[in-house]
C-alpha cells in the first residue's frame, strides 16, 4: 500500500506575454492571407485575445494600453466612497387628488378613495386587508 502523499496540482495563473511576443504575434497575423486563428493556435493563444491585441495596435494603443486603463478605470470606481444626495421633496399633489383603490373578492367589490395626505394609512390599511 503506497501512504505517499502526491502534491497537489499547481494552481492556473494568468499568463504575461512581453511586449515583444505581442509585437511578432500581431506582425504574423496581420500578414494578408493569414488566419488570426491559425496564429493563435500556433502560439497557443485565444483567438479573442489575439484579435484584441491587433485591433488595439491598429488603433495605435501600445500592447495591452486598453486592459490597463480598464483595469484603472474599476479600480478607481469600486474606491470611491458614499457620495449623499439631497434630494428634493416631491410636488404636492393637486386640491382634490385621492388615492383610488378598488378591492374584489368574490363578488363582492369595494371602492375607496383615500386622501394622498394620509398615503401611509392607506398603505397601512391595505397590509392589513390583504393578510
Amino acid at each position: 500500500m503506497d501512504t505517499t502523499l502526491s502534491e497537489p496540482p499547481a494552481r492556473r495563473t494568468r499568463r504575461r506575454h512581453g511586449p515583444e511576443f505581442r509585437a511578432s504575434v500581431i506582425q504574423a497575423a496581420s500578414q494578408p492571407g493569414i488566419s488570426m486563428a491559425a496564429v493563435a493556435l500556433a502560439n497557443g493563444l485565444n483567438a479573442n485575445m489575439l484579435r484584441k491585441w491587433v485591433a488595439e495596435s491598429q488603433a495605435g494603443d501600445p500592447p495591452g494600453a486598453r486592459s490597463q486603463s480598464k483595469a484603472l478605470a474599476t479600480t478607481a470606481a469600486s474606491s470611491q466612497a458614499f457620495v449623499p444626495l439631497t434630494l428634493t421633496a416631491p410636488p404636492p399633489a393637486p386640491p382634490g387628488a385621492d388615492i383610488r383603490v378598488e378591492v374584489r373578492r368574490g363578488a363582492t367589490a369595494v371602492s375607496i378613495a383615500w386622501p394622498t395626505a394620509a398615503a401611509d394609512a392607506c398603505a397601512q390599511w391595505l397590509r392589513e386587508l390583504l393578510r
